[in-house]
């Protein structure tokens, strides 16, 4: 485990660690820096403590196994869903990462922000429902979505992030 002395989990940290399949976050760490797990492809339950107050762009990014984020109720910046699939602002209102999603995706209603890399490379995905109050779309969003064939765009967003739907080959 990561020991309690840690404060914070640099840029890359355990990146393209594949072998690893969840981690416990000591509540020592106050931050999660960029890309400190990206393509942890076997990386399957995360638990975040209330002491994480900065969790960098792109830190679970391309984690496709990542089924289970849970954030403690006690943090006062981070929240998980209900099913601790996503992990969003503790209001709610901004989507920060759904890493497992897959098939037909509905945002749920009250997000107004979709942060970047929300969705980057994620094959799974064919559908995207963005409801209304959406106002951004983060850059990289939904880029390298090779099998996403269909977005739903409100009338609310106003702001698509660079590159936001990049490599969408399959979107029509």
């Amino acid at each position: 485990g990561i020991p309690d002395s840690v404060i914070s989990i640099g840029e890359g940290a355990f990146g393209g660690c594949s072998s690893l399949s969840s981690v416990v976050i000591p509540d020592s760490v106050t931050s999660i820096d960029k890309n400190a797990f990206s393509a942890c492809s076997g990386l399957t339950s995360v638990a975040i403590p209330g002491s994480v107050t900065s969790i960098g762009n792109y830190a679970f990014c391309n984690c496709s196994s990542l089924t289970s984020i849970e954030v403690d109720s006690a943090n006062p910046v981070f929240s998980s869903s209900a099913d601790g699939k996503m992990l969003l602002s503790e209001d709610k209102t901004t989507l920060i990462e759904y890493p497992s999603a897959a098939g037909e995706v509905t945002i749920p209603a009250g997000v107004s922000i979709i942060n970047s890399c929300a969705f980057e490379s994620n094959s799974n995905i064919t559908s995207v429902v963005i409801p209304e109050g959406v106002t951004s779309i983060g850059d990289y969003t939904f880029g390298g979505c090779e099998n996403l064939t269909s977005v739903t765009i409100p009338d609310s967003v106003t702001s698509i992030g660079n590159s936001a739907f990049y490599s969408c080959y399959s979107l029509e």
